[in-house]
């Protein structure tokens, strides 16, 4: 399209610029996939190293990728939270890490409950799916009262996590959230709850974000906490399948 006047074709050059540098949804999902295919390649290659490996000595060569993707990862996303702008560069940083982790993770589930990793992906992406459906229809709608009760609820979880912790260096431990019993598979129903919930903040972060015209390093950013969210989940479902499936 030609524009003759120079006022008006320098106001349409400004807006370009203008839209190229703000956040989109577009652009929020294109970079969620490409982190969750840098978690992917990592966690299939640390999958392969575990089954190529001879029986006895399996969970010896996870260790390290597991502690390395751990640590690595908590560290990185730890300077990701307090640095937003550094997001683009570290945000495939974590994933390539986590994927060390939850590689490893899931095979040493997989080699116990054959069959269980396969079912908690399953039922991760469904419920994924099923929220942003719901999200989009409007039949969940993220009050502030909703975002107080779920963040309220993640600092509950987080606080028995950092005591079951702390409780580690004095030989004990809380135990009834790792059993199989009903009162461990309560608790993990509830953080599974509360970590599904979560989605649902992050969806509500990236509309906002998109819809205020945030800065384009922001796509990485609502990227880095969906892909966050989504591994916790992950993780939280695997531990409940394996209660299920335990005795």
């Amino acid at each position: 399209m030609q524009i003759g006047n120079p006022a008006l074709k320098r106001r349409f050059k400004d807006n370009q610029i203008s839209l190229i540098d703000e956040m989109t949804i577009g652009g929020t999902v294109n970079k969620t996939i490409m982190l969750l295919i840098l978690v992917l390649i990592t966690s299939a290659w640390t999958w392969h190293l575990f089954y190529s490996t001879s029986a006895w000595e399996r969970e010896d060569v996870m260790i390290p990728y597991l502690l390395i993707g751990s640590i690595g990862g908590l560290i990185i996303g730890f300077i990701v939270i307090f640095k937003p702008e550094s997001s683009p560069v570290l945000a495939p940083v974590y994933a390539l890490l986590e994927g060390l982790a939850i590689g490893s993770i899931s095979a040493l589930f997989e080699k116990e409950f054959p069959g269980i990793v396969i079912q908690t992906v399953a039922l991760t992406f469904g419920t994924l799916f099923c929220l942003l459906l719901a999200y989009k229809s409007g039949l969940i709608k993220v009050t502030k009262n909703f975002v107080l009760g779920v963040v309220a609820a993640m600092g509950a979880i987080l606080l028995i996590y950092l005591i079951d912790i702390g409780l580690l260096f004095f030989g004990m431990r809380i135990h009834f959230i790792h059993e199989s019993g009903w009162a461990g598979i309560g608790f993990s129903l509830f953080v599974v709850t509360i970590a599904a919930f979560s989605l649902l903040l992050d969806f509500e972060l990236i509309r906002k974000g998109a819809e205020n015209g945030a800065p384009k390093y922001m796509e990485w950013y609502s990227a880095f906490g969906l892909i966050v969210t989504l591994l916790w989940l992950y993780l939280e479902m695997l531990q409940l399948l394996a209660k299920t499936h335990s005795d």
